[in-house]
């Protein structure tokens, strides 16, 4: 594991993907393993921290995540904004070596059978809680976070830092066709912060 990925407080684990990246869904099952992005993820609760993500029926990381009952949510950055659309046009199902042709890296984590996107910035890992109705409804996956990672050059002490990083880090916000932006500044609002 690079020496900059630290565990991340499961109680501070939503604060990942509270600002709405587009992140990439990873699963593995049976030797199989592959790596989808996805738009739709939002976090859930907090203890424990849950998270929800939309995978569609055509998706190969669905089937993986529904056989295997785990999976992974990474925060690509900017700097994976190529390999991020790539993941995100290809299925396994129609490329066997959409892994290898995208040149994604993947690495482990102890304790965790799981493949992880290296140089992504956050990292969930997570175990479905099956609701099969939103899931053959609405596509609706539910994972309770089980471990939760960030790299400590843009995430630090519960944190993002995105203002004290390269513009490489911030994290991707997909729009449509092809068009993504970059997490913006900070800004600080007048008032008390409860959390």
């Amino acid at each position: 594991m690079d020496q900059y990925i630290a565990p991340v407080e499961l109680e501070k684990a939503s604060r990942l993907i509270n600002h709405g990246p587009t992140i990439l869904v990873s699963a593995r099952h049976a030797g199989v393993q592959n790596v989808m992005a996805a738009a739709w993820a939002c976090a859930l609760d907090f203890l424990p921290p849950k998270l929800t993500v939309v995978l569609d029926k055509i998706a190969k990381t669905r089937e993986l995540v529904e056989q295997s009952g785990t999976f992974v949510i990474q925060v690509p950055t900017v700097a994976q904004l190529n390999l991020t659309r790539q993941l995100g046009t290809h299925s396994l199902f129609k490329k066997p070596d959409k892994l290898m042709d995208s040149g994604v890296e993947l690495f482990e984590i102890d304790g965790y059978d799981l493949p992880f996107v290296a140089g992504c910035s956050a990292w969930l890992a997570c175990k479905l809680l099956p609701e099969p109705h939103n899931q053959q409804t609405y596509d609706l996956f539910i994972g309770e976070v089980v471990g939760a990672w960030a790299d400590t050059r843009i995430f630090r002490d519960g944190h993002w830092q995105f203002e004290n990083a390269a513009p490489s880090w911030r994290s991707l916000h997909y729009i449509a066709g092809g068009q993504f932006y970059a997490t913006g500044e900070a800004m600080q609002a007048n008032g008390d912060d409860a959390t």
